[in-house]
């Protein structure tokens, strides 16, 4: 089996999303224990425009997958989850709650840290170490949501699914056979992972608001905000550096920080999550041409039957 793009994926409710080159799929375990898949074109003017080929600027489609893309499937796997027979993907509510989550994230891990700070930083003499803290403070907020949400039973489910997505992965870029056995061999960590990502921006914002002074409060929260995007591009390109390079002692010594908070956002998933995982990467594989119909039945024959949502334009 070829390996002609870096497939990346998400946990969900009961479920697994995948994305590929030019579509995404997302499969989801319903009440009835049926696989339900639904596939979808990825937006071109996002994934397939000039800016994927832009080093630092490419980093952007991340940040959508992880809020656009992500909270999306987010929702569809919920209402799959629940039961719910008429599924909306899309929406006045999806994109309300995405605007919605996209604040409160900026409010809570970029502007908080900053506004904790001003209440002693008529005591720190030294612009560097105002800002040094901050990023601490920040880099801790992130640290500890990571850790506390993973004692939410639902949440601990979801982690699940998580370490199911990677083991489909990593077993997909070995060239292993797609089934629950061979899947199931396979590591929960992986270098190009979001939370490793996350990790990343929390780490470069640190070094890139260092050098920025200590200007008035509204134009120092402003230059939290703008430069988002900016710290998102910086950190896709090491990760995707490192996914590269990660024989190499040195690269193995950066991207460990980030394998080891993956224990954070991970459980070895059982045999229902390697299956709904498969389930996501194999029929995205046949939606993007890579293999056909019978390969996927001949490389995973223990997957269950799946059905179909239907795909929007």
């Amino acid at each position: 089996m070829g390996k002609p793009f870096n497939y990346g994926g998400q946990a969900v409710i009961e479920g697994v999303m995948m994305r590929g080159a030019r579509k995404m799929c997302v499969a989801v375990r319903a009440p009835d224990g049926e696989i339900v898949v639904h596939c979808e074109p990825l937006n071109p003017r996002i994934y397939a425009s000039f800016i994927t080929k832009i080093p630092f600027v490419r980093g952007l489609t991340m940040l959508w997958d992880a809020l656009g893309l992500g909270i999306r499937t987010l929702m569809f796997s919920a209402d799959v989850a629940m039961g719910e027979e008429e599924v909306e993907f899309s929406g006045p509510i999806a994109w309300g709650t995405i605007a919605f989550s996209l604040i409160m994230a900026v409010a809570i891990f970029f502007v908080g840290p900053l506004l904790l700070v001003r209440f002693v930083d008529r005591l720190i003499a030294s612009h560097l170490v105002s800002n040094v803290l901050e990023g601490f403070i920040r880099l801790a907020f992130f640290l500890i949501y990571v850790w506390a949400i993973g004692f939410i039973p639902d949440i601990r489910r979801v982690f699940g699914y998580h370490g199911a997505e990677h083991k489909a992965i990593n077993a997909y870029e070995a060239g292993d056979d797609l089934t629950v056995e061979a899947v199931g061999r396979n590591s929960i960590v992986h270098p190009r992972c979001g939370t490793a990502f996350l990790l990343v921006v929390m780490v470069i914002s640190i070094l890139v608001f260092a050098m920025l002074g200590r200007p008035p409060l509204l134009l120092r929260i402003a230059s939290r905000i703008v430069l988002i995007p900016v710290i998102a591009g910086i950190a896709y390109e090491f990760i995707k550096f490192s996914a590269t390079h990660q024989g190499h002692w040195l690269m193995r010594l950066l991207i460990a920080p980030g394998l080891w908070l993956q224990s954070f956002t991970t459980r070895q998933p059982d045999a229902p999550m390697l299956e709904v995982a498969i389930a996501a990467l194999q029929r995205l594989l046949i939606e993007e041409d890579i293999v056909s119909a019978n390969e996927a039945e001949t490389s995973a024959p223990t997957l269950p039957t799946t059905s179909t949502a239907p795909a929007e334009g």
